[in-house]
């Protein structure tokens, strides 16, 4: 698919950045992509050269990364780095009743369906995010992070609020195998969750990449979001 990606607006949602690329197509399905560092255009860019299928991309950015992400509170690991606080449920109410219908407003009629895609610990909230809300049909986590001290658990021994049409999971294959000893468990935490919601009967995929956590992240996010909207 190739055309001209154009920002229809930025604006600023409960103290985030919005930026919505929509396509062309009116009731395309809404991808919502949680930023790092102003990467979403990129991504998108990336992604409809990839995808079949169009979609609207709005990409959500001036987080608060370790608090809105991070679904409750670990401590540094390493010497100087920041704190997750575990704000994930204080901002997923923000996403959907201030952010998403804003979003809504700013597009020309209703999406097929809204999608969430996340980087990192936005991919680790992503999939945290089904346990908490029914607005999100399907799911893209590159590099998610399921390191997370006890999110293994949570997800095996609690319900679900809507069961994904379908769910994309990568990871880099040098990612486990950092000096930290928590991190190095994210290999076989991202295998136990695809086997997880595989039995569910959830159509879900995992895809690994050559590297390390910090490589191609753009390119990786944007094959993740590809294949959430072409997933048969």
């Amino acid at each position: 698919m190739n055309r001209e990606v154009k920002s229809m607006e930025k604006c600023i949602v409960a103290g985030k950045r919005v930026c919505v690329y929509p396509a062309q197509r009116k009731d395309a399905p809404l991808v919502l992509l949680h930023e790092i560092k102003d990467e979403g255009e990129q991504v998108y860019k990336l992604a409809i050269e990839l995808s079949e299928k169009e979609f609207s991309l709005a990409s959500i950015g001036n987080l608060d990364w370790d608090g809105d992400m991070s679904p409750w509170a670990l401590p540094p690991l390493f010497k100087g780095n920041s704190p997750c606080t575990g704000k994930a449920d204080e901002y997923l109410p923000q996403l959907t009743d201030c952010i998403v219908p804003k979003i809504l407003q700013l597009l020309s009629a209703k999406p097929q369906y809204i999608a969430l895609a996340g980087y990192s610990l936005a991919g680790l909230f992503a999939v945290y995010s089904l346990y908490k809300t029914t607005m999100f049909s399907r799911i893209a986590s590159a590099s998610g992070s399921f390191w997370y001290p006890d999110f293994l658990p949570y997800a095996e021994n609690n319900d679900l609020k809507i069961k994904p049409q379908c769910m994309y999971f990568s990871l880099g294959d040098r990612e486990a195998r950092g000096r930290n000893k928590l991190l190095r468990t994210v290999e076989a935490n991202t295998r136990a969750l695809h086997d997880w919601y595989e039995e569910q009967g959830i159509n879900i995929t995992l895809e690994m990449n050559e590297g390390t956590h910090f490589q191609n992240t753009e390119l990786r996010m944007a094959k993740g979001i590809a294949w959430m909207i072409n997933p048969y």
